[in-house]
């Protein structure tokens, strides 16, 4: 399969503020965090972009539309969770383990967020109402990144310095399933109807992990493009950012894969999500959103 696609670039920050990671806000508008500025900004096609400052220094990373209609984010740099009403209205809240880098979040099916802690080798549990629960993982030093809801109703992480995919049911058990390619690396993850996707920046690979344990990888075209970020599109297709190469990447149902180039040069692609215009949105680091629509041919 092969698909014409059409790139544009919005530039929303400057140069040296980074966007990193960006959500579809309960409000219709495109929220992303400004890893090295400490903002989290909102954006709505065709109007002026807005910004909301938090500490210069707290690296907002990961963020995501919460179940309560407002945006939760990580600060990595600063170990809190973030809330961010649409109004503008910014809570914070430290974690009981200190200096635990909290790095990746996503809206549990149990009406909670749930977010890693890479340098704690924990996963954190908050409620709406601000309530922390930390649970060990089995394993020190894995380094747990990126977190998703799965298909089976449970949590779904990687971790990327134990070589392995984690899950965690609401309840806290955890199970972790090795990955067959040594040094992989994962980090980003995202979840389809069926199963878990996942890049190996490490192993330049796309990993898919089934509720039972299963798991098959698919190696990308340039091993070195060192892909970053994933997420599942309603047509069984995974779109994912290849960081090392400036370019964005599909897997496509039938495991075929295809990569394209980033107009701007040198961007520094991370987050990827699906907008409120059904058009996927990519987070450019050096100060921009990409917009990336395509039309399939077989």
């Amino acid at each position: 399969m092969t698909s014409r696609v059409a790139i544009e670039e919005h530039v929303v920050a400057g140069p040296d503020d980074g966007p990193y990671a960006l959500t579809t806000g309960p409000d219709g508008a495109l929220w992303f965090t400004m890893v090295r500025s400490g903002r989290v900004g909102r954006w709505v096609p065709g109007e002026e972009h807005t910004s909301h400052a938090l500490d210069p220094a707290s690296g907002p990373t990961v963020i995501v539309a919460g179940p309560d209609g407002a945006l939760w984010f990580t600060e990595y740099q600063a170990h809190r969770i973030g809330r961010l009403t649409v109004d503008g209205v910014l809570t914070e809240f430290p974690l009981p383990t200190p200096d635990s880098g909290p790095y990746g979040i996503a809206t549990g099916p149990d009406g909670a967020l749930w977010f890693t802690q890479t340098a704690a080798d924990r996963i954190g549990r908050i409620g709406v109402d601000g309530r922390v629960t930390e649970f060990p993982l089995p394993t020190t030093g894995a380094f747990p990144s990126a977190i998703t809801a799965g298909p089976d109703g449970a949590m779904w992480f990687t971790l990327n310095q134990a070589n392995a995919i984690g899950r965690i049911g609401t309840e806290g058990g955890i199970t972790v399933h090795p990955l067959p390619t040594p040094a992989a690396g994962p980090v980003g993850i995202g979840a389809d109807r069926d199963a878990v996707w996942f890049v190996e920046i490490a192993a330049g690979q796309i990993g898919r992990i089934t509720p039972d344990g299963t798991v098959a990888e698919f190696p990308l075209p340039d091993r070195a493009a060192r892909p970053h970020a994933i997420t599942a599109a309603a047509d069984g297709t995974c779109w994912f950012t290849e960081w090392g190469r400036n370019r964005v990447g599909a897997i496509h149902p039938d495991a075929t894969i295809e990569v394209h180039d980033l107009p701007p040069p040198h961007s520094e692609p991370h987050g990827i999500t699906l907008g409120p215009d059904g058009a996927l949105w990519i987070a450019l680091e050096t100060g921009a959103l990409a917009r990336c629509t395509t039309e399939g041919d077989r």
